[in-house]
């Protein structure tokens, strides 16, 4: 191991020993609760703790017995890519009485287990957390009635207290996602993407009920990522009158020639009076009306079902290890805590400023004030309602601002799943602006050769699931070009430009600023907006198109997997996309539960393969008998995928045999997931409204054009930890390696240690960003501006 830097602080010195953990899922269930039950498991056996299960929740705490079992390494094995919870859970009326809470604190004290995990909604972390407070009193009570010794009653004084959130109705305030929410969205999305096909041949209206009894977060981000005609939630109930208001823009957009029309309702969706919107409701006043046929489809049970998403299972595993610091951390004065994502950070936060939170949204929506509802839903909620605002609901020409400024869009590079949903965004965004907008085909050559349309609203209806790039894209860069591109812009009298792409986006974005100087056409704001599937984009942590890849590895690897549990004694090697940046590789490791991850950022050699392969031989004399080994396609030039499947046949020889798959270009297919066709519209809007209000810092009256010459005018849009930020790509040079096309620095190789915990390895993790408690921000107005995903 490595010496460690003086200033971090690494958990090698946080032992379990002698402590022992309870893990148990309660509530609901959600996809990815087995990742976080995996990653406390294993977590706890790591730092030497004994860890149990749980199983049936509460009820199984209070019942005792074989409900409490300890667990091992192994136990946890194969439970990744499942959905729901394996240890079961059970909503418990008896642990609501004191009663059912003195016969579980006996049951735990039995096993010394004074350290709870409790994976579930709010009511179930309240339910924990006023365990944590009766604790003491319930050790002295079971002390009287002579169940426990005394000496039991000061050993396991305190009850130790760590939440997560799994919902996947994104309910619980102070976290941006939920577990389980991103699952619950695929399966939406994927229920959507059928439906249009049959709505388009019929020309039928759907309407499509979701779940959120009291959050409309389902209901919204779907229908953002598929482009719905109107959306019922409970937070922001539609205007008097909204019966008229709908049926009309129903008949607009059929009037536009659109053949379908998709209208979504979360289940608790509400008038401004309070009373119940239901879906057969919504159906028979379309019918009556407009006498379109109309079909009502519900979703139910559906979108807790199916495999937990890429990034469920990652945010799980995440969630689970902090959660297991965090028990190692706690003191007699730590409050009870949940760990949560806030952006791209793990947080703690106190359990019940959240749960209070969480509370006042229902009081709000209970009292008729639904903006506070909205604003106390989080940055995240309130970004998602006003993006859809923005773009379903076309105001009239004469509504419209008119700049006369003319705006082209282009796509460059690799095609990247959700640069169509940008496309969309951007576009209609602009336009309500009041620009003109084009539409560039075949990127900066297409450019060159004047293939530049004009491009309207209703152009781009339907592009949000549609995968690839339908502007068509190219990796030519504009060098070669330049005086061709600058005819171009002066011809079509392009005052803005906004390039969606990856890594020659941003290249090419450089060589316009530079040629500013011999080309005044060039001297116009530009906005770079990063998709691409590598995610090696400077100046963001996450890029277009990324997830979806992410998803593809994990969807396969979960199939070799089933074909390796099979045969047995197998091991595959798998080779990912990326260039010379690992992130699919380390997160596709991460998500598919693999045994190594082999990336160019971090060097490997020879003892480190032969390292790996004896922990597979190791590994082999268990019950799991398989083994999953990534590699970037650019780790290393010399230890390709060829040699690596070679060593590692030869050296497993008798112990185990191996396959080899090149997973190529299926990682840049298919349909974008909701988290891209999200990401791509909120970012492009936010990058067009800021070309609105350079034009207008730019534009110069007497001479009657745009005239930007400033660093700060060419700018890349990325997401930094938990905001937004526009940075002036001469600012970001320093931060890339132009040789192999990555970032200097990247937040996710922070989590390869995580991985490698996860498979048994032993190894240095380093906790400096994990272990302050912070305090639910109630944000201002201010803060939305600044903008959170």
């Amino acid at each position: 191991m490595a010496d460690q830097p003086a200033d971090k602080k690494f958990f090698e010195n946080l032992s379990g020993a002698g402590k022992a953990i309870g893990v148990l899922t309660s509530g609901g269930d959600a996809q990815g609760m087995n990742a976080a039950v995996r990653a406390v498991v294993r977590m706890g056996i790591y730092v030497e703790a004994k860890v149990y299960f749980i199983y049936e929740g509460y009820q199984g705490m209070v019942d005792g017995g074989d409900n409490i079992v300890e667990v091992s390494w192994e136990s946890v094995s194969s439970i990744l890519q499942v959905g729901g919870t394996v240890i079961g859970s059970a909503r418990c009326k008896e642990f609501r009485t004191r009663e059912g809470r003195l016969k579980a604190a006996f049951n735990l004290i039995q096993r010394g287990i004074t350290n709870l995990c409790v994976i579930g909604g709010d009511g179930s972390l309240t339910g924990a957390n006023l365990f944590r407070e009766e604790w003491s009193g319930l050790l002295e009570e079971l002390a009287q009635s002579g169940k426990i010794e005394e000496e039991a009653v000061k050993k396991y004084v305190y009850l130790n207290i760590v939440g997560m959130v799994g919902s996947i109705d994104n309910d619980f305030c102070g976290t941006d996602m939920t577990i389980g929410t991103d699952s619950a969205l695929h399966r939406i999305i994927e229920v959507v993407d059928a439906i249009m096909t049959t709505a388009q041949s019929h020309q039928r209206t759907f309407v499509l009920e979701v779940m959120g009894r009291h959050c409309g977060y389902l209901a919204l981000v779907s229908a953002l990522a598929c482009g719905a005609d109107w959306v019922f939630i409970p937070e922001y109930p539609p205007e008097e009158g909204w019966e008229e208001q709908m049926c009309v823009k129903l008949s607009e957009n059929r009037a536009r020639k659109k053949r379908l029309n998709i209208i979504i309702v979360a289940e608790g969706a509400i008038d401004s009076h309070n009373k119940p919107i239901t879906s057969e409701k919504v159906k028979d006043l379309v019918v009556q009306q407009l006498g379109f046929d109309t079909r009502v489809t519900i979703l139910g049970h559906v979108q807790r079902g199916g495999t937990p998403s890429a990034f469920d299972r990652i945010l799980a595993s995440r969630m689970g290890v902090e959660a297991v610091l965090a028990l190692l951390e706690a003191t007699p004065d730590t409050p009870a805590c949940v760990v949560s994502l806030s952006g791209n950070q793990a947080v703690r936060l106190p359990l019940m400023e959240c749960v209070q939170m969480t509370q006042e949204v229902q009081k709000a929506m209970d009292e008729r004030k639904f903006c506070e509802a909205v604003k106390l839903r989080g940055r995240s909620f309130e970004n998602n309602l006003n993006t859809y605002k923005l773009l379903s609901h076309r105001r009239p020409d004469a509504e419209l601002p008119k700049t006369n400024f003319n705006v082209a869009v282009l796509n460059v590079g690799a095609p990247a799943a959700g640069m169509n949903a940008a496309v969309r965004s951007a576009v209609r965004v602009g336009i309500t602006e009041g620009h003109n907008m084009f539409a560039v085909i075949d990127g900066f050559e297409g450019f060159a050769r004047g293939q530049i349309k004009e491009i309207s609203w209703g152009d781009v209806g339907g592009w949000t699931g549609q995968g690839g790039s339908l502007l068509g894209t190219k990796r030519t860069l504009p060098a070669k070009y330049l005086e061709k591109i600058a005819d171009q812009m002066r011809t079509n009298n392009i005052n803005a430009l906004m390039v969606i792409g990856g890594f020659e986006a941003y290249l090419g974005l450089l060589e316009l600023s530079a040629a500013r100087e011999k080309y005044d056409e060039f001297c116009v704001p530009m906005v770079m907006v990063p998709a691409t599937v590598s995610n090696n984009v400077p100046g963001s942590d996450f890029s277009i198109g990324a997830d979806t890849a992410l998803n593809t590895i994990t969807d396969t690897c979960d199939r070799i997997k089933q074909s390796a549990s099979g045969t047995k004694r197998r091991v595959f090697i798998i080779e990912t996309m990326g260039g010379y940046c690992g992130y699919l590789a380390n997160m596709g490791g991460l998500a598919a539960g693999a045994d190594a991850a082999y990336v160019f950022e971090e060097k490997f050699d020879i003892r480190e393969l032969q390292a790996n392969v004896e922990h597979l031989t190791e590994k082999m004399k268990t019950s799991i008998q398989r083994g999953l080994v990534l590699r970037n396609e650019n780790s290393n030039e010399n230890y390709t995928t060829d040699f690596i499947y070679q060593l590692y046949s030869e050296e497993g020889k008798g112990v185990f045999d191996c396959r080899k798959n090149v997973l190529g270009h299926m990682q840049q297919g298919g349909a974008p997931s909701p988290f891209d066709r999200n990401f791509g519209t909120k970012i492009s809007a936010k990058a067009v409204q800021w070309i609105s209000k350079k034009l207008k810092e730019t534009y110069r009256k007497e001479e009657g054009k745009v005239f930007a010459n400033t660093q700060d005018s060419v700018c890349l849009l990325g997401m930094r930890r938990r905001n937004l930020l526009f940075q002036p790509v001469v600012d970001l040079k320093d931060q890339a390696d132009f040789v192999h096309r990555i970032p200097k620095e990247q937040w996710w190789l922070k989590l390869r240690p995580l991985m490698k915990i996860l498979a048994k390895y032993k190894t240095s993790y380093d906790v400096s960003d994990s272990g302050q408690l912070e305090h639910v921000a109630r944000h201002s107005p201010k803060e939305a501006e600044t903008g959170a995903i």
